[in-house]
């Protein structure tokens, strides 16, 4: 399996809506609103590299509410 995080930053009051959404894709195995410069931290989980653009692109970047993203893929150590 392939491990991802992606930094979320949301629209002003979108937060809570945005969170919840994103608990119903697939692959997202946590979500966790966070402070700082970033509102919510999500994980996913996939079974290839491959696997992690397409949710990206075609799930989570799109979403309403999201301002942008940043991804972190982790490699195990």
């Amino acid at each position: 399996m392939v491990k991802a995080f992606v930094l979320i930053v949301t629209d002003p009051g979108a937060t809570r809506r945005v969170a919840t959404a994103l608990k119903a894709i697939d692959h997202v195995t946590d979500v966790h609103e966070v402070m700082g410069p970033y509102d919510i931290v999500v994980e996913l989980e996939a079974p290839q590299l491959p696997d992690i653009p397409p949710i990206l692109s075609e799930h989570i970047r799109t979403m309403d509410g999201i301002q942008s993203t940043t991804s972190l893929v982790a490699f195990p150590v």
